[in-house]
């Protein structure tokens, strides 16, 4: 076990996970759900089972994936799908309120839900341990963190116009864009659930001599395939609805495979973030584990407000409230480090 390098590898992924969004500035000429769709198909399809063939050992992935129970293989499906909800209405939280905003209220939430309910639900008393102890202060400090952010982002709105508003965000929504990040927020906390679910295919992944650092891979490939079929059936809805199934034919070769090159960046970047996080989440102490979901959700709201910062989502905000934005940051990223307590 070695908490400092595990912090490490789940912030790599939380570097990936809070940038995903930002290739979809260079994609023309397309809805938001014919882009959508293609970065899940990377993201959530092509990815993983490329990750499970390189990192289980040579013809192996076929004997681990039958090894494992079907009901575990099922429930991890089934809390992909509930999880797909989330990823979903996570790319509109953004698409209302900005990088910055949006994915702060949704994964705060999500930190919160994916890393206190499984152990409460499982019937673990979190106070009769040090680390589940340290577990609840390090999301209670998370939270603490989420809020200071929130309270910039309402300062930001207050003080600005609404043209400077759809400047900075071309389909600012505010009160929508809170709902649906809310929403965002409590479905995906599913995904950790999946991960619980998952349990038996990491022990058939052991058993087979794969590397801790990988043995959440093979899960990875279930997990996902629920949260593609959601934003599948989704994204069609709204293709056929808008009648913008024809995005992928009308455009130029040209930037066609513009779309792709950088829909595929945006795919790979999103789940560099649940493969760093495995191998992060297996350098943590036993009792402390459930709490690098807490990790992965902070720094990737850390490092997401970093990014709005920099694609000047909070352009013409006041000293105050880049001030009150930066103490959000740091105290989240001050949370993360609660686990060295132990």
């Amino acid at each position: 076990m070695n908490p400092v390098i595990g912090i490490l590898l789940i912030a790599l992924g939380s570097i990936g996970a809070a940038s995903f969004y930002v290739p979809f500035k260079k994609v023309k000429n397309w809805a938001w759900e014919s882009y959508w769709i293609v970065q899940g198909l990377v993201a959530w399809i092509l990815a993983p089972w490329v990750a499970a063939f390189l990192t289980v050992p040579g013809g192996e992935l076929g004997p681990i994936l039958a090894a494992s129970p079907s009901s575990a293989k099922l429930w991890a499906t089934f809390f992909g799908i509930l999880w797909g909800v989330g990823g979903l209405t996570f790319g509109l939280s953004i698409r209302y309120l900005g990088v910055a905003l949006g994915q702060s209220i949704a994964l705060g939430l999500c930190a919160a839900f994916g890393t206190l309910l499984p152990p409460i639900i499982a019937g673990e008393n979190l106070f009769s341990t040090t680390g589940g102890i340290l577990t609840v202060v390090g999301v209670s400090i998370c939270v603490l963190g989420i809020v200071i952010i929130g309270y910039a982002g309402a300062l930001k709105s207050q003080g600005m116009s609404e043209e400077e508003r759809k400047a900075a965000i071309k389909e600012f929504a505010l009160k929508k864009g809170i709902l649906i990040a809310i929403l965002s927020g409590i479905m995906s906390a599913c995904f950790n659930f999946g991960f619980q679910a998952g349990k038996p295919i990491e022990e058939a992944a052991l058993a087979h001599g794969v590397n801790p650092l990988f043995q959440k891979n093979p899960t990875l490939i279930f997990i996902l395939l629920g949260g593609f079929m959601t934003n599948l059936i989704y994204c069609m809805f709204l293709n056929i609805k808008n009648k913008t199934y024809t995005d992928y034919t009308r455009v130029s070769q040209k930037i066609l495979w513009n779309n792709v090159l950088f829909c595929t960046m945006a795919g790979v970047l999103w789940f560099l973030q649940f493969h760093f996080f495995g191998m992060g989440s297996s350098k943590l102490p036993p009792g402390m584990a459930i709490f690098g979901w807490s990790i992965l959700m902070a720094l990737n709201i850390a490092i997401s407000n970093i990014w709005g910062i920099l694609l000047k989502e909070w352009k013409g905000s006041s000293t105050k409230t880049i001030v009150v934005l930066w103490i959000g940051i740091v105290i989240l990223i001050l949370s993360t480090f609660v686990v060295n307590l132990d």
